[in-house]
């Protein structure tokens, strides 16, 4: 059984990003995955302090707040979905404290290592992005999965998806467009089998 973890980055827990990762997740569910959510608006924990003591004394992050166990789930996980609304051109603050304390899982002279070596957690993971984009226009905010597609390579996530819907910006929006439900079962299915390498990269509904 494949361990799929999700981490809702919206602090609207009935937000579009929420309602689309929810049938993401409900889909990798009904094909056999063990999937387990975290609502980091509901956590309380710090961001990353630069300290670099994951590069020095210890495996893991040294913090310790919520965060932990969100961090050592995603350690053991085959899967992992990052479900953000678009605020000011990025994703949320919540999401981006995790993104910068996943830095703890990149081994010590990484930037010398060969990308495949780079990592704590090894190779071979899957990545899917759930972005809700309020804005109707397809080709602003493009930046963002790209941008953290590649740092996840680094962190071992060498399969990764986008599921994204514009035009998503009251709630309910998203869950009433069946394209983007549609998408979202499908990416869950694959997520619970394994991101296969010829998958279509992303999934866009404007």
């Amino acid at each position: 059984m494949r361990k799929i973890v999700c981490l809702l980055g919206s602090p609207r827990p009935k937000g579009n990003s929420a309602a689309m990762a929810r049938a993401v997740c409900g889909a990798a569910t009904e094909a056999g995955a063990s999937v387990r959510t975290f609502p980091l608006n509901d956590l309380r924990f710090s961001g990353c302090q630069g300290c670099l003591a994951c590069k020095k004394k210890s495996e893991t992050c040294v913090l310790k707040d919520d965060l932990t166990e969100v961090l050592e789930a995603v350690r053991h996980c085959d899967g992992l979905i990052m479900a953000t609304p678009v605020y000011f051109g990025e994703v949320t603050a919540q999401l981006k404290g995790f993104i910068d304390r996943s830095f703890c899982y990149l081994k010590p002279g990484y930037p010398h290592l060969p990308r495949g070596e780079r990592s704590r957690l090894g190779t071979g993971r899957d990545l899917a992005f759930v972005i809700a984009q309020g804005h109707p226009k397809v080709d602003l905010f493009t930046d963002i999965y790209p941008r953290y597609e590649y740092f996840y390579r680094w962190l071992g996530f060498t399969q990764s998806r986008l599921l994204r819907a514009c035009a998503v910006y009251h709630l309910g929006d998203a869950e009433a467009r069946a394209e983007v439900l549609e998408q979202a079962g499908a990416l869950g299915r694959e997520l619970a089998t394994g991101l296969a390498a010829d998958s279509p990269p992303a999934r866009g509904a404007g």
